[in-house]
C-alpha cells in the first residue's frame, strides 16, 4: 500500500510540473511555439523489421549526443518539460539513450521512452530507471510473432516481466503501443486484458499508409498484406467500441474516447476536421538537429528550421494541414487536440485522477 501511494504520489507531483503547468503557460500564450511535448527521433536505425513501418532507414546517421543536449536545453526555454525519445529503435545505442535519459531527467523533463523490448535487458532497465526514465511504451502488436509484426509479447516475455517488476522499484509508467492492423485483431483485445492484468495501460493506433509528403524510397513493403480490409470494418468497429467500453470501466488508456471513435471514419478514409496542434504545441526534432511538426511531416519540402531557430510559419502549416489532416489520426495529436479544448478538459482530469 505505502508502494503504491508513493508512487502515485511521485507521478501526480510529475503530472503537474512537467504537464500542468506548461499547459497553463501556453494557454497563456497562445499564438507562440510552446510545445506541450516533443519527439526526440534520436535513431532512424533498427533491430527489427515491421512491414507497416516506413520510418526506419538503416543507412543513415543517428543524433549526437552534443545535438541531444542542446535539443533539450532549447526546449526548456520554449516551455516543454515532455519529451519522448523516438526512432527507428532509440534502443540501438543503448549507452547514448541513457545519457539522454539522465540529460533530461535533469533539466526536468518526463522522459518516455518507446522501444520494442528486444533489446532490453534488466541492467539496461535498472539503468534507465536509475537515471529517471518516467514512462516506457512497449510496443507490441501481437502475442506471438508473425509475418511483418514480429513486435509481439512473447518474444520479450522476460523483459516484460521485469518491467512490471520494478515499476513501483523505478516509478516509470509502463503501457502498451498497439497498432491495430488486418491480420492482429483478435491479439488487439488479449493484449488489452493481458495489460489490464498486469495493472498497466494501453495506447493505440490505426494502421496508416505513408502520406504522399513523405518521403519513402527506402521503404520495402509497399505491397505489405497488413491492411485493414473492407471486409474486417464491422470487426473493427466492435473492437473500437469495446475499448471504448472498457476505458468507460476505468481500463487505463491513452486514447482519448473521442480518438477511439475518429478511427472508424478514418478507416474508411474520411474525417472530420480535428485541432491538429503539431508546430504549435508539439513538435518532431530530426538527427541532424533540424525540426518537423510531426511524423507525418518529417520531409515535408517546407523548411521548418532547426532547434534554436525554429520556422514554423503559420501559412506554411495551415498548407500542409490542409492536405494531410483528412488522411490522418494520429494519436498524439489528436489527444493533444481533444484536451486544448476546454469542455473535454475536466473529463481528462477526472480519468487521470481516477487512474493514478
Amino acid at each position: 500500500m505505502l508502494d503504491t501511494l508513493r508512487y502515485r504520489g511521485l507521478n501526480g507531483a510529475r503530472a503537474i510540473r512537467r504537464w500542468a503547468v506548461p499547459y497553463v503557460g501556453s494557454r497563456l500564450r497562445p499564438d507562440e511555439f510552446r510545445p506541450l511535448l516533443c519527439y526526440l527521433f534520436t535513431d532512424w536505425k533498427c533491430n527489427v523489421d515491421c512491414h507497416y513501418c516506413f520510418q526506419y532507414d538503416n543507412h543513415r546517421p543517428g543524433m549526437s549526443l552534443e545535438t541531444a543536449r542542446s535539443a533539450i536545453d532549447w526546449l526548456k526555454t520554449v516551455g516543454c518539460r515532455v519529451l519522448a525519445i523516438m526512432g527507428g529503435e532509440p534502443l540501438v545505442r543503448k549507452d547514448f539513450i541513457l545519457d539522454v535519459i539522465r540529460y533530461g531527467s535533469e533539466n526536468g523533463f518526463f522522459v518516455y521512452l518507446p522501444t520494442n523490448g528486444y533489446l532490453m535487458d534488466p541492467a539496461f532497465i535498472d539503468a534507465a530507471g536509475r537515471a529517471g526514465v518516467t514512462a516506457i511504451n512497449l510496443a507490441v502488436d501481437g502475442v506471438a510473432p508473425r509475418k511483418g509484426l514480429p513486435k509481439a509479447l512473447l518474444a520479450i516475455e522476460p523483459q516484460f516481466r521485469y518491467l512490471v517488476a520494478q515499476q513501483k522499484r523505478h516509478g516509470y509508467i509502463l503501457f502498451f503501443n498497439i497498432n491495430i492492423c488486418g491480420p492482429n485483431l483478435r491479439d488487439v483485445r488479449m493484449l488489452t486484458e493481458i495489460a489490464r492484468q498486469n495493472g498497466i495501460g494501453t495506447d493505440y493506433h490505426l494502421l496508416e499508409d505513408p502520406q504522399a509528403t513523405v518521403d519513402t524510397g527506402h521503404y520495402a513493403h509497399r505491397d505489405n498484406d497488413l491492411r485493414i480490409r473492407p471486409e474486417q470494418y464491422e470487426e473493427v468497429d466492435a473492437l473500437l467500441d469495446w475499448l471504448i467500453e472498457k476505458q468507460e470501466e476505468g481500463w487505463c488508456m491513452v486514447n482519448a474516447p473521442e480518438h477511439l471513435r475518429a478511427m472508424k471514419d478514418r478507416l474508411r478514409g474520411r474525417i472530420e476536421p480535428w485541432d491538429c496542434r503539431a508546430g504549435h504545441n508539439g513538435a518532431l526534432i530530426k538527427p541532424d538537429g533540424s525540426i518537423a511538426p510531426c511524423f507525418d511531416l518529417i520531409t515535408h519540402p517546407y523548411d521548418w528550421g532547426r532547434i534554436w531557430e525554429p520556422d514554423f510559419n503559420p501559412e506554411a502549416l495551415r498548407a500542409a494541414k490542409e492536405a494531410c489532416l483528412p488522411h490522418c489520426s494520429s494519436t498524439c495529436f489528436y489527444n493533444l487536440g481533444t484536451y486544448y479544448n476546454l469542455r473535454s478538459l475536466p473529463t481528462w482530469l477526472a480519468k487521470h485522477a481516477r487512474m493514478g
